[in-house]
């Protein structure tokens, strides 16, 4: 019970310090924040569909990546949440292979233009926002995660050994 506990948490750790890196590495190129984002660490919130450590681990890597890239701290609290949400749908969904990218999308969208909006004051429509977010969602989700899942799934039972 114990080294299962340890798994998992270190299985998180791993996880939100690889979401950090990834987000900070394209934050480089401005593609981590703003209206038009395409944030390649979204790729990772299909590993709800191996393990529910990536719960925690998307959740603090994303308010991690917000804080270390100079986000605002309603930013902050409202793009975790975001995640969260994200993590919990895609875990739920995980016996569906191609839905688990969706509940990320799906909560950034709904979320992150009122961030944009209200929060940074960014100008545009909420419906623009939507559009643009919605399609760096869709990149980083679906295209670069389905990648990720299908590259990871021969190997699920090597990296993503049983935990809680």
């Amino acid at each position: 019970m114990r080294n299962k506990k340890v798994l998992f948490v270190a299985q998180a750790a791993l996880i939100a310090a690889i979401y950090v890196v990834l987000t900070y590495f394209i934050s480089a190129f401005d593609l981590a924040s703003g209206a038009i984002q395409v944030r390649i660490s979204e790729a990772l919130t299909i590993l709800p569909f191996f393990t529910s450590a990536a719960i925690p681990g998307l959740t603090i890597g994303c308010f991690l990546a917000n804080l270390l890239t100079g986000s605002l701290p309603m930013d902050v609290l409202f793009g975790s949440l975001a995640t969260l949400i994200g993590a919990v749908g895609s875990y739920c969904l995980r016996k569906y292979k191609w839905l688990v990218p969706l509940p990320p999308i799906v909560a950034n969208v709904v979320i992150v233009p009122y961030v944009l909006a209200y929060v940074y004051g960014a100008e545009g429509t909420i419906t623009f926002f939507r559009l643009t977010v919605g399609i760096g969602e869709v990149i980083s989700c679906y295209i670069l995660g389905g990648i990720l899942l299908n590259a990871l799934l021969p190997y699920r039972n090597i990296i993503f050994k049983e935990t809680i």
